[in-house]
C-alpha cells in the first residue's frame, strides 16, 4: 500500500456497469449518526456509487479517487462534487466534514497517512465508516463454483491487500472509538452474463489475463451454465456487508 496502484482504470467502463449497489439503509442510518448532515467525504469512490448514495442524506458529498478514468465514468449530482484526489493527499479544509466514507477502497490506502488526514478532515465527533464485502452467495451449487473460482483459478493473481477485504476488515488499525452498527448486506437479481460482467471486474481476472493472455472467465461461466438453467433468467445475489464505524476526535 501507499503509491497508487492503478488496477481498475482498464477496466473502468465494467467497472461503472457491473458493481453491485450498495443499500440505501446504510447510508440512512449514517446520516442519522453523524452529527450534521452537510458535507461528507467518500475517500476512493471509483465511479460514484457510494457518493451517489450519499447524497440524498447529505447536502454536499465530496468524492475524491486518483483514478481519473473512474471518475469519467460518474453518474453526475447536484450535490456531488468528484475530483481526483488519493486518500493520503486530499485537499480539504481542516475541520470540514461530518463523515468520511470507504467503500471497498481501504486496502488499497496507506492507513497511518490517511487516517492522519481524517482525524485533520473531519469534525471532533465525526464519523469514519469503512466497508467492504467479499464472495457472493447464490445457492451452494453455484458458490462453491465460484469461490473454486476465486482460490485455485485467479488466487495467485490477487494483490496482498486483498486479504484485507477476505478478513473482512478483522485485524486493521482504527484508531477511532468504535461505534455499534446494525448488519446490512448486498442483493442484486443478475443473470449469469450479468455475472461474468461482474467477475470481468476483479484485479485478479484482469491481473490473470495480462499475464496469461487469456480471459478466465469464459470457463467459469462454462461451469456454471449447467447449474444455472437459462442465461437470461435472473437469480438472487447476496454479498455481506462488512462495516466498521468510529467516532473521530479531530486534531
Amino acid at each position: 500500500m501507499g503509491e497508487f496502484q492503478d488496477h481498475f482504470s482498464r477496466t473502468a467502463d465494467r467497472y461503472a456497469m457491473f458493481r453491485p449497489s450498495y443499500p440505501r439503509m446504510l447510508f440512512s442510518w449514517l446520516a442519522d449518526n453523524a452529527p450534521r448532515r452537510s458535507r461528507a467525504w467518500d475517500c476512493g469512490t471509483g465511479n460514484g456509487q457510494a457518493a451517489l448514495g450519499l447524497s440524498e442524506f447529505f447536502q454536499e458529498v465530496i468524492a475524491t479517487d486518483p483514478s481519473r478514468a473512474q471518475l469519467l465514468r460518474a453518474r453526475a449530482h447536484e450535490r456531488v462534487c468528484y475530483a481526483a484526489m488519493t486518500a493520503e493527499h486530499p485537499a480539504l479544509d481542516r475541520a470540514s466534514m461530518q463523515l468520511v466514507t470507504v467503500a471497498q477502497a481501504l486496502h488499497w490506502f496507506d492507513m497511518p497517512q490517511f487516517y492522519r488526514e481524517v482525524h485533520r478532515v473531519v469534525v471532533p465527533g465525526g464519523l469514519i465508516a469503512l466497508w467492504t464485502y467479499g464472495l457472493l452467495s447464490i445457492e451452494a451449487r453455484i458458490d462453491e463454483v465460484v469461490h473454486d473460482f476465486h482460490r485455485n483459478r485467479v488466487g495467485e493473481f490477487w494483490p496482498q491487500e486483498r486479504a484485507i477485504v477476505d478478513a473482512g476488515l478483522r485485524g486493521i488499525p482504527f484508531p477511532f472509538k468504535r461505534v455499534d452498527t446494525p448488519e446490512f448486506a448486498m442483493h442484486a437479481h443478475w443473470t449469469l452474463p450479468q455475472l461474468a460482467g461482474y467477475v470481468g471486474t476483479w484485479s485478479a481476472v484482469n491481473r490473470y489475463t495480462a499475464a496469461r493472455g487469456e480471459d478466465p472467465v469464459g470457463a467459469l461461466i462454462a461451469d456454471l451454465a449447467p447449474l444455472w438453467g437459462r442465461a437470461e433468467e435472473p437469480r438472487r445475489v447476496t454479498w455481506p456487508v462488512a462495516l466498521r464505524v468510529g467516532i473521530v476526535r479531530g486534531s
